[in-house]
């Protein structure tokens, strides 16, 4: 394993970025933000926050980062998505909103503001497959669901019967923010993920 320290980026376009660093940095990876293609090159993985998945697309496209991202998650890139991340993780979305786009990347398709606004935040815990110990305290801010996912895809969590975590190769998302609970697990799992990808690309 090699002991120089991943380089992670958050994309930095709209979203809780600084905390996606700080628990970046909290799971022994550099951490940076990135919102343009050179700073995208540069990193080994990446991590695309919460927010409003309409305007991060939007904006990604008009910073001229959406084609160098599409094409680095295809060709292997390690990437993980929380909420609105999630969703523009997907093959497809539920009713997108007009001018939508997405990077790709997991066979699913994803529902969006699915746990309603009635509830818009709550909290609740979480079995993650893949992660020891306590559960993962997930907190849910207007989030949206799985509603179905491909062969390839494996679910990590449910929750009410809906699934709210899952991996497929380098491409990890998550219906909750992780990132506000001071609970650094699954930063520690997507690290390790990018380690993994680090040491299978330099044999």
């Amino acid at each position: 394993m090699s002991h120089e320290a991943p380089v992670i980026g958050v994309l930095a376009l709209q979203g809780d970025v600084r905390e996606h660093l700080i628990a970046l940095a909290a799971a022994d990876a550099v951490a940076r933000p990135v919102r343009r293609p050179e700073e995208l090159a540069e990193v080994d993985g990446l991590v695309i926050p919460g927010g409003e998945s309409t305007t991060i697309s939007k904006l990604a496209v008009l910073f001229g980062v959406m084609e160098p991202l599409r094409a680095r998650v295809r060709a292997g890139m390690p990437v993980y998505g929380t909420c609105a991340g999630m969703i523009l993780l997907a093959d497809k979305i539920l009713d997108p909103r007009s001018g939508q786009e997405t990077v790709g990347g997991i066979d699913m398709i994803v529902r969006r503001n699915a746990f309603g606004r009635q509830n818009e935040s709550f909290e609740a815990a979480l079995a993650v497959h893949g992660i020891a110990g306590d559960p993962v305290e997930g907190v849910f801010i207007r989030a949206p669901w799985v509603e179905s996912v491909g062969a390839e895809t494996e679910v990590l969590a449910e929750h009410e019967g809906h699934i709210v975590a899952v991996r497929q190769g380098n491409a990890l998302a998550t219906s909750f923010h992780p990132e506000l609970t001071g609970d650094h697990r699954m930063h520690a799992l997507f690290v390790d993920m990018v380690r993994a990808n680090r040491v299978t690309d330099s044999l």
